[in-house]
């Protein structure tokens, strides 16, 4: 008896820290001089405004995108073409909104690294391409866009090196979206692509300045950062809407459950870094390129720096009162941009080593003293986890490992009490997302 014990609380633990030892690989793979150099690359072109030169080879956002896909062709090369690389673009009118003064095409630059099971599934980090400065309109001035967002861009470049050196079940897409500053029209563009093409995306992890530690207010942190996600999404119903208000669920979206995702995989992968979940959908009154992935009715969440510092933000380059503006190299710290580099492509690999999450999630016990959940089969799912947590807490904190069935009753827990979900495992051991129940049962 004591050894049947002693081997189920070995099962616990093994499930509960749910390691594989190649995301410590991909975490040391990562690296802050490629990503350096990258930076740098792009922080060289001048300005990379969305309405810039796109004739010239050296200035402009023409020859950053047409770099960028060269990265990508070049790792796509490196990995025997287990990239597809191509051109994604919509004609933007002028006048469409204020900051488009002529008619502009917005061009993102996409690759590819299809899955070998579920190729229609779509894990998607994105950075974004283009820069500004204090006038949005002014697109021939310098604005190197170091931090906003050469570092995402660059991030994602890396990320893209380092994973395509695996084969993954889910697709995973690296993408520089472009004409963010000007409307988010980038994102706008791929989430109607991805809708056009019938894209099952899981989730998209947007990142938007990943390179500075020392804020504004003076704080210096190489460790925190922030996940932006919104509770729930915009597409839902009325009577979806109405639902929440009886059964609860205001806080567990997909967006919200990708970014408690995102913070375990962190917690468990990398202890040393500090993932801060903050409940909306991104800094207060502004905007980033998951939005519109969101608006599509996909999940999508933010990752960026902790303590921003606004004197290198959409500032024209200039020194007042002692104090230097504009977006320079000088203000990056490279080794954090590879810390949240390695975030993002630890939850990539993850998330597209996983199964599916479960669907048509159900969930009853009403008036009752257990909680009974069910949900539907998922081909290739070696077991399921049944999650519960206190109403007010940020993440799951219990679960209930099953396989071969596919509905559990919690007895002695009440449904009144608990906010419930449930996961896929696979036979490697990787977990998909947690997806919340969607109805009732009675």
């Amino acid at each position: 008896m004591k050894k049947l014990a002693i081997f189920f609380l070995l099962i616990s633990i093994t499930l509960s820290a749910q390691t594989d030892p190649k995301i410590y690989d991909i975490i040391n793979a990562v690296s802050s001089e490629r990503i350096k150099t990258d930076i740098t690359t792009l922080a060289n072109f001048g300005t990379r405004h969305t309405l810039s030169d796109t004739v010239s080879n050296t200035r402009g956002i023409g020859a950053a995108r047409r770099w960028i896909k060269a990265e990508f062709d070049k790792i796509s090369s490196d990995c025997n073409n287990c990239l597809g690389v191509f051109y994604q673009k919509d004609l933007v009118k002028k006048g469409t909104n204020s900051r488009i003064t002529k008619d502009v095409w917005v061009v993102n630059v996409v690759a590819i690294q299809k899955g070998t099971k579920y190729p229609n599934n779509y894990i998607v980090m994105s950075g974004d391409i283009d820069s500004r400065i204090s006038d949005p309109n002014n697109f021939t001035d310098d604005a190197p866009g170091a931090n906003d967002n050469a570092s995402g861009m660059a991030g994602t470049i890396e990320a893209a090196r380092v994973l395509s050196n695996y084969t993954f079940e889910n697709s995973i897409i690296y993408v520089g979206l472009s004409g963010e500053e000007q409307g988010l029209f980038g994102g706008k563009g791929l989430a109607n692509y991805a809708n056009e093409n019938n894209w099952n995306i899981i989730g998209v992890l947007n990142n938007d300045m990943i390179g500075n530690i020392k804020g504004v207010d003076g704080v210096i942190d190489n460790r925190t950062f922030r996940i932006f996600s919104e509770p729930v999404p915009p597409t839902e119903t009325e009577q979806q809407r109405k639902a929440r208000r009886f059964y609860g669920g205001e806080v567990d979206g997909i967006s919200r459950q990708l970014a408690r995702y995102i913070y375990t995989t962190t917690r468990t992968y990398m202890p040393e870094m500090n993932p801060k979940m903050i409940y909306r959908l991104d800094r207060f009154g502004r905007g980033g390129h998951h939005r519109p992935f969101n608006d599509a009715g996909f999940a999508g969440i933010r990752i960026m720096e902790a303590h921003e510092n606004y004197t290198q933000q959409h500032q024209d380059i200039r020194t007042e009162n002692g104090i230097e503006y504009g977006d320079r190299l000088q203000f990056v710290n490279f080794e954090y941009a590879k810390k949240l580099t390695a975030v993002n492509a630890i939850n990539l690999a993850n998330i597209a080593a996983a199964p599916p999450s479960p669907k048509n999630v159900g969930i009853g016990g009403i008036v009752e003293a257990s909680a009974k959940l069910q949900w539907d089969k998922v081909d290739g799912a070696k077991g399921y986890k049944i999650y519960w947590r206190d109403t007010t807490s940020p993440t799951w904190d219990n679960f209930k490992y099953v396989e071969n069935i596919t509905e559990f009753t919690l007895d002695g827990i009440v449904i009144d009490n608990y906010f419930f979900g449930v996961s896929t495992v696979g036979k490697n051991g990787h977990e998909s997302i947690v997806s919340f129940p969607s109805k009732i049962i009675r």
